[in-house]
């Protein structure tokens, strides 16, 4: 039993470093630009060497696409533990919510997350990882709806259209995520998205139209 106690404390550990590493990146991406950050500025805000910045993050730019690839797990992860017989609208709703709670789950946080956000958007290269890691989140999103309704997602099209919907509706609140917005506002918005893709996104089991 030590063994695997000590293993689990080891990680904690890891993961601890690592969370100070992103946060202090993050906090410089956000105030200074992509550009204008570099590793050394990172670890010295951090407080630590660049040789345990590298053990954990290929570069700067790793940090971002780590910050993604962590959104779009937890957004696979909510909607596969959502209820059952929720509408499919609702449980993608509060799966696409949760990376966007986590932005705003202190006031002090929000506006540097809506930074660091406006960053990705505005930055080509870091967009670009984005799009790279929203199709994976699409495939993803697609994989647990089909296994929700007892769907193939190779010949229904329903799963990869919802998900793409889904992540439509993210993407649009994030571009309109503005100065001084607080999370009720970001709750507004993404509940109006999701009113407005709710009648397709409800849709799932109805027959195919005939085009004959």
């Amino acid at each position: 039993m030590t063994p695997r106690a000590d293993g689990g404390m080891a990680e904690r550990k890891r993961q601890l470093v690592a969370d100070e590493l992103r946060d202090a990146a993050l906090m410089l991406l956000a105030t200074k630009g992509f550009d204008a950050v570099t590793v050394d500025d990172i670890v010295a805000a951090a407080g630590m060497s660049r040789r345990t910045f590298f053990r954990y993050f290929a570069s700067k730019e790793d940090v971002i696409v780590r910050f993604l690839s962590d959104m779009g797990t937890d957004v696979v992860a909510e909607l596969a533990a959502r209820p059952p017989t929720e509408p499919p609208s609702v449980a993608l709703r509060h799966a696409v919510w949760v990376p966007l709670a986590a932005c705003t789950d202190r006031p002090d946080h929000t506006e540097r997350a809506r930074v660091v956000v406006r960053l990705i958007l505005d930055t080509p290269a870091l967009q670009a990882r984005s799009l790279e890691h929203q199709i994976q989140w699409r495939t993803g999103l697609a994989a647990a709806l089909a296994a929700r309704h007892g769907l193939d997602p190779d010949a229904d099209p329903y799963p990869r259209m919802a998900a793409g919907m889904a992540l439509l509706a993210f993407d649009t609140v994030l571009h309109q995520w503005q100065t001084g917005d607080d999370e009720q506002r970001l709750a507004d918005l993404t509940d109006r998205a999701f009113a407005i893709l709710a009648p397709a996104l409800d849709a799932v089991g109805l027959p195919a139209v005939s085009t004959s």
